[in-house]
């Protein structure tokens, strides 16, 4: 769940467009763009965190359908912070509720604007913790910047549908800001609970994206074609329609809701070293191997 894929190839068009401006810059040494940096943007395309979305073939409506995200699965709280997360995050979901209502799109925007911010503060601080205790990370920081980046990528898929209006973009700041410092805050002194309310919030951008598909097949949103940012980045069939983007962008949210869940309980059980537990199966799994007889 938490394995990261290796980086491939930078979309053509991004690096046409890289490439025509260090073309553009060479009238001086001064504007050149670095060489390795370059490079390192050339080749930092972002990518699905889901293996479903990294094969060969594109996704039909039917293969998005079958993904298993485990619809309405809950994790029941237990300790006080548990239920502290819980029902905050409850409480937090009437605002979106009461304002958006059944105007999915900008509801979309809105959440994603939010969903992002856990994976950057969390890595962040664990960067900065990894620095102070001069040891190794074990498995955290690249995880949840890759969270933070596929959250990110929800966010410029939906910008692609609409355009908000100036008093949703305010409304927008101030939310990111206060969500942020809270979080930040909440994850210096509490890093197991911030993992869970992210859990329960993830378990809210499920619900939230599963009404989205059911507007859609009741007619009361129009199924237009998929945004090309959406058909690359999952690997969906040129035809694909909003509702695939939703099935694929619900089962995003599950697996963050699934990956949350299970850090906070490792928090909980002492066990943050994630590379040490991943090197200890995978022994386990050489060792239970069958000996192939010598000939």
């Amino acid at each position: 769940m938490l394995k990261l894929v290796a980086q491939q190839t930078q979309h053509q068009l991004f690096t046409r467009q890289a490439t025509s401006l260090a073309l553009r810059s060479t009238h001086t040494a001064s504007q050149k763009i670095p060489k390795d940096l370059l490079r390192e943007v050339q080749a930092s395309r972002p990518m699905p965190m889901r293996e479903d979305f990294l094969g060969t073939n594109k996704l039909s409506t039917e293969e998005l359908e079958k993904l298993d995200i485990g619809l309405g699965k809950h994790f029941a709280p237990e300790t006080f912070g548990d239920k502290v997360a819980y029902r905050v995050v409850k409480m937090l979901r009437l605002l979106p509720d009461t304002y958006f209502g059944r105007d999915h799109y900008m509801r979309a925007v809105m959440l994603e604007t939010i969903a992002a911010v856990p994976g950057m503060v969390g890595g962040m601080l664990r960067h900065m913790k990894s620095l102070r205790n001069l040891s190794e990370d074990n498995g955290w920081i690249m995880h949840l910047l890759h969270e933070a980046e596929n959250e990110r990528m929800h966010l410029m898929t939906w910008m692609k549908t609409l355009q908000p209006s100036l008093w949703n973009r305010l409304l927008i700041l101030g939310a990111q800001g206060v969500f942020f410092n809270s979080y930040f805050w909440l994850y210096v002194f509490s890093p197991k609970t911030a993992h869970r309310a992210v859990g329960y919030l993830e378990e809210e951008a499920v619900v939230s994206y599963t009404h989205f598909l059911d507007d859609i097949d009741k007619g009361i949103i129009a199924n237009g074609p998929a945004p090309p940012i959406a058909i690359e980045y999952y690997n969906l069939q040129p035809s694909a329609s909003i509702r695939d983007v939703v099935l694929a962008i619900r089962a995003d949210e599950a697996l963050h809701r699934d990956a949350n869940h299970h850090l906070s309980d490792r928090i909980a059980s002492h066990r943050e070293n994630i590379v040490a537990d991943i090197q200890a199966e995978q022994l386990k799994q050489q060792q239970s191997r069958p000996v192939s007889p010598a000939h």
